[in-house]
């Protein structure tokens, strides 16, 4: 075979494969740009998901705040029987929603969150035994998970453990602490109402005499 066959044949051949490299590219593009849309809508679909999370949360939490609210045990026991009854209604309804947004972790993550969650579930414990301690305590982890600077005390041991913790996680165990704060709030506001009422209603009976 002459010399100029033998290139002829060498340019063909590399002509080919540049075209199938160029094919291979071209595809491999496109697969890349449709997983790049796929990732966009799956980020799209777990802020839904966490958004739908979130407000089944405080859902939860108004229904509990009514149930337990000094307007409910202002009224009459009969309505007071069946608004309460209502109110478990919507809360079982409300209760049978269920979502759940995994969240990845590394070893590290996950033991930052079981020790955080640990903190917390503790002072949880004390609550009812020792509410104004119990509330100092989760003001002071609260002020840890926030970034703005705070003029209260921060318990900067829980906020290493936050921050070792992943972003998703952060976000849920701050939110726990603002939900745990309001409740705690609600619930010294309805002790001290109904203590104003038992003292008003012994100057009542100090002044029928």
């Amino acid at each position: 075979m002459s010399q100029a066959k033998i290139n002829a044949k060498m340019n063909e051949s590399s002509k080919g494969k540049f075209s199938r490299t160029m094919s291979m590219a071209d595809r491999s593009g496109r697969l890349l740009e449709h997983l790049d849309q796929l990732e966009l809508r799956v980020e799209s679909l777990r802020e839904a998901a966490t958004a739908m999370e979130q407000e089944r949360e405080c859902l939860l939490e108004m229904i509990q705040s009514l149930q337990n609210s000094q307007e409910m045990r202002s009224i009459c026991d009969g309505e007071r029987e069946e608004l309460s009854l209502t109110a478990n209604r919507i809360m079982n309804r409300a209760m049978t929603v269920e979502i759940s947004v995994g969240i990845l972790r590394n070893s590290q993550q996950n033991d930052a969150l079981r020790q955080a969650t640990s903190v917390i579930d503790e002072i949880v414990a004390k609550l009812m035994d020792d509410m104004d301690g119990s509330r100092k305590s989760l003001t002071a982890l609260h002020a840890a998970c926030v970034t703005e600077a705070l003029p209260i005390p921060i318990d900067q041991k829980f906020q290493a453990l936050v921050i070792s913790c992943a972003l998703e996680d952060q976000k849920k165990i701050k939110r726990r602490l603002e939900t745990l704060l309001r409740n705690v709030d609600n619930s010294e506001k309805t002790i001290k109402i109904m203590d104003n009422q038992k003292v008003n209603d012994s100057n009542g009976a100090n002044g029928s005499h």
